[in-house]
C-alpha cells in the first residue's frame, strides 16, 4: 500500500514564545529588518548597475558576491551559502529566472529578488508563481533595493528558523514552499526513485507475490506521501505513476515464475494513455500485475471507469481495491471497479485479536467478499496475534512487517508457526 496524502488537523506544540521573530514586535519597537551581515549574491551583466547595486548594499552592512552570468552564479552557490539573490531578469543567452531554479537545487530557504529594465505583466506573474520574493524595476530599484533586500533576507532567516523548530519537534522536513523548488525536488526525486518490495503470502506461508513500493532518495521529498502530495499539486501524477511502472518493468525479469507483482494506481492513472502503450508494464507482464486502486481517492473525475478497468483486463491483469475500510469513496470504488482482490486497511488489522468490534467488521467484510468470489488481503499483519486471528476470520493472503518489511529485491518471507491448524479461506 502506498500511502495517498490525506489532510489531518495537529496538535501545535507548545514553541517557546521567543522562538521565531514577529512581524509585530518590528512594529512595536518601531524596528525594520537590517542588512548587517546579510550574504547576499547579485547577478547582472551590466557593469554599472552591478557596482551601484553592490554599493547600496554594502554601504548597508551587507556582504555582496557580484557576477555577471547564470554560470558564474552557480559556482558561487555551489561554493558559499547566501541569504539573499538579486538577480536581472535579462542575462546574456538566458533568463534571469535560472537563476531562482539554480537556487533552488542548492538551498530550499534563499529569498530571490529579480530586478528588470523592462517589465511587463507576463514575466512578473511567472516569476512571484515560481517563489521569488519581489520583482522590481531597475529605474525605481536604487531607492528600494535596501529595504526589499533586508525584508528578503528577513524571511530566507524565519524559513531556517521554521525548520530548525520542526526538526527540534521531530516534524523535520525540507519540502520546498514555492512550485519551482518543489518541481525541481520531483524531478530529482523521480531520477533518484527506487522500488522496494514486500511479500505476500498465502495461508500456509507460501508466496503469492509482492507489492512495489516507491522508495526515495531525496531529502526534500523522502516518502511516497509527500511525493504523491507535491505531484498533485504541480500536475505531475503521471509522471510519478510513469517512472515506477518503467522500473517495476525492469525488475520483472527477475520476479519467480508464477508470482504476481501488485502495482499501485493513483486513479487518474487509469486515464493515462501510457497505461496501455506498446511495450508498456501491462502490455509486457500484464498476467503477472495485480493493480491497485485505493478506496482513498474517488473515481468521480474519470469520464468512463469501468471502460477503463475492462480496457486493463483485456490486458490479463487482475484488480485491486487497496485501503478497504478506510477510504472516503465507499462502495463506489468497489461497485465501479468490481475487484479480483481486495486489501483490507491496516487500521482494521492492527490490533484485531484484542478488539472484538474490529474482528465483528472483519468477518462480515470477509464473508462478503467471498460471496462476490473476491479474494481478501490482509495488509499491515505486525504480530502472530493478529495473523492467527485473521486467520480465523478466513483471510486468503496476508502482508506486513511480521512476514517481511520492504527491502531491494525479492526477498524471502517469514510465517510463524502456529499452535494448531485452521480451516476457512479459500
Amino acid at each position: 500500500m502506498e500511502t495517498f496524502p490525506r489532510r489531518r488537523a495537529e496538535r501545535t506544540p507548545d514553541v517557546p514564545c521567543r522562538l521565531l521573530p514577529m512581524a509585530s514586535d518590528a512594529v512595536a519597537q518601531g524596528a525594520a529588518p537590517s542588512l548587517e551581515g546579510l550574504r547576499v549574491l547579485l547577478v547582472d551583466d551590466e557593469e554599472p548597475v552591478r557596482r551601484a547595486f553592490a554599493r547600496r548594499l554594502t554601504g548597508g552592512g551587507a556582504k555582496v558576491i557580484a557576477v555577471d552570468s547564470v554560470a558564474r552564479a552557480v559556482e558561487a552557490l555551489t561554493a558559499s551559502e547566501f541569504d539573499v539573490v538579486l538577480a536581472d531578469l535579462t542575462l546574456p543567452g538566458e533568463h534571469g529566472l535560472n537563476v531562482v531554479r539554480a537556487v533552488r537545487e542548492k538551498h530550499l530557504d534563499v529569498a530571490c529578488v529579480i530586478v528588470t529594465g523592462r517589465p511587463d505583466v507576463d514575466s512578473a506573474v511567472e516569476a512571484l508563481r515560481l517563489g521569488v520574493f519581489d520583482y522590481l524595476e531597475k529605474a525605481e530599484a536604487a531607492d528600494s533595493i535596501r529595504q526589499v533586500v533586508a525584508r528578503a533576507g528577513a524571511m530566507t532567516r524565519l524559513g531556517r528558523l521554521k525548520r530548525e523548530a520542526q526538526a527540534a519537534f521531530g516534524r523535520p522536513s525540507e519540502e520546498p514552499g514555492d512550485l519551482i523548488g518543489l518541481d525541481l525536488a520531483l524531478t530529482r526525486t523521480l531520477e533518484r526513485l527506487w522500488m522496494a518490495y514486500q511479500p505476500i503470502v498465502r495461508r500456509d506461508g507460501s508466496l503469492y507475490g509482492y507489492e512495489a513500493l516507491m522508495r526515495s532518495g531525496e531529502t526534500a521529498l523522502p516518502h511516497p506521501g509527500a511525493i504523491l502530495s507535491a505531484a498533485e499539486r504541480l500536475g505531475r501524477l503521471p509522471d510519478v505513476g510513469r517512472r515506477t511502472r518503467s522500473l517495476i518493468a525492469e525488475s520483472l525479469p527477475e520476479l519467480p515464475g508464477g508470482l504476481s507483482c501488485f502495482v499501485n494506481l493513483h486513479p487518474s492513472d487509469l486515464g493515462d494513455p501510457a497505461l496501455l502503450s506498446k511495450d508498456s508494464l501491462l502490455d509486457v507482464y500484464g498476467a503477472r500485475v495485480v493493480l491497485e486502486v485505493t478506496e482513498r481517492e474517488t473515481l468521480d473525475r474519470l469520464p468512463d471507469p469501468r471502460r477503463l478497468i475492462a480496457q486493463l483486463r483485456e490486458r490479463e491483469c487482475r484488480v485491486a481495491v487497496d485501503d478497504l475500510g478506510a477510504g472516503y469513496a465507499g462502495l463506489t470504488t468497489f461497485a465501479q471497479i468490481e475487484p479480483d482482490i481486495v486489501k483490507i486497511d491496516m487500521s482494521l488489522v492492527r490490533g484485531v485479536d484484542q478488539d472484538r468490534r474490529k474482528a465483528q467488521i472483519l468477518d462480515g467484510i470477509v464473508k462478503l467478499c467471498h460471496e462476490l468470489d473476491v479474494t481478501v488481503v490482509a495488509e499491515g499483519v505486525e504480530t502472530t496475534g493478529e495473523r492467527d486471528n485473521l486467520l480465523d476470520l478466513g483471510c486468503d493472503l496476508f502482508q506486513g512487517y511480521l512476514i517481511a518489511r520492504p527491502a531491494a529485491g525479492f526477498g524471502a518471507a517469514a510465517w510463524p508457526s502456529r499452535a494448531a491448524p485452521v480451516g476457512g479461506g479459500r
